[in-house]
């Protein structure tokens, strides 16, 4: 009698692969929460229920749902993605974000992997990888179909929190793996885009990185836009393109949010964070806060803190 065999089909694969994975996630969370995980650069959440819509800074990542869904808003977009896909964030994007299905019965469970955009650019060039489709710069996130040697490549990345003793050697390559991996969806163009040095990508995610790590200093767009090798013009609709915003708005986003966090975790007063952030004008601050967060200063304070009370 002739053996007889089959290929399981693609998607039921992933369903296959999804389920093992969520039952990792739960395993390791056995509460609701969202961690940082033991293993460099990777962090696991479950939720119950939808969240309210919340604003922070997506880092250049890959999130991988594999129950529920979540939307982030990036500008005028909005980005919904659930077991399905996953989204990929290939610069530092100011978002507002929220969980929009989970219950107690099926959690949203997922993964976040943070990528580092210098090892993306190494296997580029060490790998000798296929040139990608030439494309056009655009936003910095996407979300795309997820396949199942993504999702197997995260499972063995997780598989590691049961043997700590293996994370230093061998999360490395699970973690290349799942750069490869992305590298080669179709999303992985875009991806390489912001990796590639020359590439305009490469330039406003290096406009991006200086703006982060200097956002409390004034600065000329002519310098900034001349240090990365661009043209005013050039520059200005390349990050606008790919931030939804202007580089001063990405500043002013910056320092309204690490004011917040000084106010909420260091219990600065309004003024003293104004000034510690680079703002000069406490009236600007308090008007361009209210703006961003719907109240001033202090009465937000005491709103996230009642909120916090409330809950416990």
């Amino acid at each position: 009698m002739q053996n007889m065999s089959y290929e399981i089909p693609e998607l039921a694969l992933c369903e296959i692969e999804r389920k093992n994975l969520s039952e990792s996630i739960l395993k390791t969370l056995r509460s609701e929460d969202f961690i940082n995980t033991r293993i460099p650069d990777l962090a696991a959440f479950r939720y119950t229920k939808p969240t309210e819509p919340s604003t922070g800074m997506y880092a250049p990542s890959v999130c991988l749902i594999t129950q529920g869904a979540k939307r982030v808003v990036l500008g005028d977009e909005a980005y919904t993605y659930n077991s399905e896909h996953f989204l990929l964030t290939s610069v530092n994007l100011p978002t507002i974000s929220q969980v929009v299905e989970a219950s107690w019965k099926k959690p949203c469970l997922g993964l976040v992997f943070t990528l580092d955009l210098n090892e993306v650019s190494q296997m580029i060039i060490k790998e000798n990888l296929p040139k990608p489709k030439q494309v056009k710069i655009g936003p910095g996130m996407a979300i795309t179909q997820v396949n199942a040697p993504l999702i197997k490549a995260f499972q063995r990345l997780v598989d590691l929190l049961d043997e700590p003793e293996s994370i230093p050697l061998l999360a490395p390559l699970a973690q290349k793996e799942i750069i490869y991996r992305l590298l080669m969806s179709d999303q992985g163009p875009r991806l390489r885009q912001m990796a590639t040095a020359g590439s305009h990508g490469h330039q406003i995610a290096r406009a991006i990185e200086w703006l982060k790590e200097n956002y409390t200093q004034a600065f000329r767009i002519e310098d900034l836009s001349s240090d990365i090798g661009m043209s005013v013009s050039s520059f200005h609709h390349h990050f606008r393109t790919v931030t939804t915003m202007t580089p001063l708005q990405y500043q002013k986003w910056l320092r309204l949010h690490k004011a917040r966090h000084l106010m909420l975790m260091e219990r600065m007063d309004a003024a003293s964070a104004s000034i510690e952030v680079g703002y000069e004008s406490a009236s600007q601050f308090s008007r361009e806060y209210s703006r961003l967060f719907g109240a001033p200063p202090m009465r937000d304070i005491r709103n996230i803190l009642q909120i916090s009370s409330d809950s416990q």
